[in-house]
């Protein structure tokens, strides 16, 4: 390979989307932007320039067999980065190594770990992934070092129960998760009392995934294993490592309840990268809902991509953002690849969540050893599967932040040669404004990860499992739980007879009951769905409960591994989703209705004309019919569903407009709705940009006459109990996330609105009404009056 390998991957992929442009120079002209003129779908291209990297002496503290046994395996000496990092934790201090992808993050936990268990032969770590396959690939890489007295181990959901005793019983580095940490050790801390007596170090791998609820959570987490391993004498340093994000000495404090010092400055040598923005064409033979102009979707360009790359002998991740999407995309690239030999398609595969384990094991197998050249992945990727010497990434739809952005690029790129990556752009308003401002993805710093421990749904559920972990004491209250906020909650727990205070404190009354079993720490709290093969019982995959009355509902099409089924029967109570093989020539989309109820308003400011709150909300949604959708998006038929109400208690940011003040900006009465409905879906699609979540996690409701506020309203709602922060920090940025999204809006080059500007793949009211041109106007209306002093409310 050349240097300019990424360069001639992107040529490659331009001739085979037949862009217009000469052969011999396919970028075509450029304009002053950076960006190419004319009408093909590269909007813009970037080069990250390589950059070498910076060694250092070995730090004299590391065990001379551990040093010696890097030096063999071909690390002659750490990244400047490594050894400080490592150091301070080898010193106590808790640390958070936050460089790019591929930047050897773990080579600084490694190192002071096996050091200190050489040095120590009583002492134990314990590490800690978001993923199984992470932690699976980080402990095969340990395994291989093959150092003496380790005896690393593996405690997940796949690890048998003998293996589990074995593991408690004898290993000294444990490779596990949140999950089995909440589920299966601290509520049974007696039985690991000699581990946790003897931990000298805890890991905390990708530790920005950590966010949101589910950060919440693990925060919560964090703070009750310090507190069980201070019981048996034990205060474990914490070493986490992390995607680059902002601020990440202040996240990870938030994260673990410590003062934690930040390395950010990454001294790894990297190769160069080609990195292009991409829009995919108008089908000008097809319409979408309402007469919508349509794209060509994302998931289909990055299978033609995928099937391009995969000639040119290239090693691809496409990185799709759906499960079923991730499907598609494979099974696309299969059909091309067939065409040109018959012996690459089956070098191209699937991976995503929701496979069992030996279907992962197998695949992630298949990768490591170049049996597969091209995955459609979803972010089950993103993090820490070991896969050298990618020479190209696709990013089928940008995923939501920057950090996560930048972490899947970081899979190209490790090898001398330089690699391409490619943003292709999803029918979708934040993709849209990022391929026509450049600058807001390549140019701007990552954002920083939002969680609130506070979160009463997510602190009550954490403290009671702590309670029956241990009594919960005052001190505790103060220095790990988060002091009047939890002693509120408690008192809460206490009045309801699901805690006992007593002098020493609150205490759990029933202790053969384990709480820690019904408390879900990933999602809505309501469990998983298995999804099972009617006629052999046969669990093909897992749902989460929240969204399968919206996903498996009887007369959905449900994918698994590129076979198509239909769900025959979905039975929420007992978590099951029953379906079918088949093979339909149609696709469904849920309906839904949805009202927002204001509970209380946590604060206020008037800007003459508009109101602008932060408030606790009920939103109540209920599906209620399904669309069977022809491939090119045509409804054949819409059919009626009788699911069950759900009530979400959550946190909205909102703003409400005076009629007057509409009027003036030439809206009228009958125009009301589908401008507010407009601007509440661009808003919902724009505001990842400022808060670190997934347009998945949020959503909306707009009306003409909103009860509690007397005037047209827009609400956007977090999609979590309690909240996750989103909404909080859209309240912060108000002003700059209108902006943009009013940017989004206007520059979209539809006559009345598309996927790309106003139209939402979610909304429950098949995107109807809606007016472009009247949301550019409320938009107007509202960020004139934010300039603005404020006039009243606080």
């Amino acid at each position: 390979m050349t240097a300019d390998r990424g360069e001639a991957l992107l040529r490659r992929v331009l001739a085979g989307a037949g862009s217009a442009h000469p052969a011999d120079d396919p970028f075509g002209p450029w304009s002053s932007d950076g960006g190419p003129d004319g009408d093909g779908p590269l909007r813009h291209v970037a080069t990250v320039p390589a950059r070498e990297g910076d060694v250092v002496p070995w730090p004299d503290w590391v065990a001379a067999p551990v040093r010696e046994t890097f030096v063999r395996r071909g690390v002659t000496a750490p990244w400047r980065h490594q050894a400080e990092a490592a150091s301070l934790a080898h010193a106590g201090h808790d640390v958070v190594v936050a460089t790019g992808t591929a930047s050897g993050k773990s080579l600084a936990y490694q190192l002071p770990v096996l050091s200190r268990l050489a040095e120590d032969p009583r002492a134990t770590a314990l590490y800690l992934s978001p993923t199984k396959a992470l932690a699976a690939d980080q402990l095969r890489a340990l395994a291989g070092l093959d150092l003496p007295g380790v005896r690393p181990a593996p405690l997940d959901g796949d690890t048998p129960l003998e293996e589990r005793d074995w593991a408690r019983a004898h290993s000294r580095w444990i490779f596990s998760n949140p999950d089995m940490l909440h589920r299966a050790v601290l509520p049974r801390h007696s039985r690991w009392a000699t581990f946790l007596r003897r931990l000298c170090v805890v890991v905390v791998d990708e530790c920005h995934t950590y966010r949101g609820v589910f950060g919440s959570h693990v925060a919560l987490l964090l703070r009750r294993l310090l507190r069980v391993a201070a019981r048996y004498g034990a205060r474990p340093t914490v070493v986490l490592a992390s995607a680059t994000v902002a601020e990440p000495a202040a996240f990870a404090s938030r994260l673990t309840g410590r003062a934690v010092t930040a390395v950010t400055v990454d001294a790894s040598p990297h190769a160069g990268r080609t990195v292009a923005l991409w829009e995919p064409p108008l089908l000008p033979e097809l319409t979408g809902e309402n007469g919508a102009p349509v794209r060509r979707p994302a998931g289909t360009e990055a299978a033609r991509m995928l099937a391009d790359l995969v000639v040119e002998g290239a090693r691809t991740l496409a990185f799709v953002r759906s499960r079923r999407g991730a499907e598609l995309t494979a099974l696309g690239a299969q059909r091309l690849l067939a065409d040109v030999d018959p012996d690459l398609p089956a070098r191209v595969a699937a991976y995503r969540g929701g496979y069992l384990p030996e279907e992962r094991r197998a695949l992630e197998a298949a990768l490591a050893r170049g049996a597969l050249l091209g995955v459609a992945t979803t972010n089950a990727l993103e993090l820490g599967v070991d896969i050298a010497g990618l020479d190209a990434v696709v990013v089928a739809g940008f995923p939501g932040t920057r950090a996560s952005f930048w972490q899947q690029a970081g899979r190209a790129g490790r090898a001398a040669a330089s690699a391409l990556v490619v943003l292709v752009a999803r029918d979708d308003p934040m993709d849209t404004y990022l391929v026509h401002h450049p600058d807001a993805l390549l140019g701007a710093p990552v954002e920083g990860c939002v969680l609130d421990p506070a979160n009463p749904y997510v602190l009550a559920p954490q403290l009671v499992c702590a309670a029956a972990e241990l009594p919960i004491t005052e001190d505790d209250v103060d220095e790990l739980f988060g002091g009047p906020a939890a002693a509120a909650v408690l008192d809460e727990l206490v009045a309801d007879g699901v805690l006992r205070r007593r002098p020493a404190g609150w205490f759990w009354p029933s202790p053969r009951e384990r709480p820690a079993g019904s408390v879900d720490i990933r999602g809505s709290g309501l469990g998983q769905v298995a999804v099972v093969e009617a006629g052999t019982g046969r669990m093909l995959g897992t749902v989460d409960a929240a969204s399968a009355p919206a996903t498996v509902h009887p007369g959905a099409v449900y994918l698994h591994r590129g076979e198509s089924h239909l769900v025959e029967e979905l039975d929420l109570d007992a978590g099951v989703a029953l379906v079918v093989a088949a093979d339909p020539d149609w696709r469904t989309d849920a309906r839904s209705t949805a009202d927002v109820e204001v509970v209380r308003v946590l604060s206020r400011r008037e800007h003459g004309p508009v109101g602008v709150a932060f408030a606790e909300v009920d939103v109540t949604s209920q599906v209620v019919a399904y669309q069977r959708r022809a491939p090119d998006g045509t409804v054949l038929e819409t059919v009626p569903l009788d699911m069950p109400e759900q009530t979400l208690r959550t946190r909205s940011v909102l703003y409400d407009v005076d009629d007057a003040a509409l009027a003036a900006a030439g809206i009228g009465p009958d125009d009301v709705p589908g401008a507010l409905h407009a601007a509440e879906h661009a808003a919902i699609g724009l505001l990842p940009l400022f808060a670190i979540c997934d347009r998945w996690d949020i959503g909306g409701m707009s009306t003409a006459l909103h009860p509690h506020t007397g005037r047209p309203t827009v609400f956007v709602h977090d999609g979590h109990p309690g909240g996750a922060g989103f909404a909080e920090r859209g309240h912060e940025v108000l002003r700059a996330w209108l902006t943009a999204t009013r940017a989004a809006i206007r520059d979209c080059g539809c006559r009345s609105g598309c996927p790309s500007c106003v139209q939402s793949p979610k909304c429950g009211n098949g995107n109807a009404p809606l007016d472009k041109r009247g949301a550019v106007r409320v938009l107007d209306v509202v960020l004139a009056a934010l300039a603005g002093p404020v006039t009243g409310g606080g």
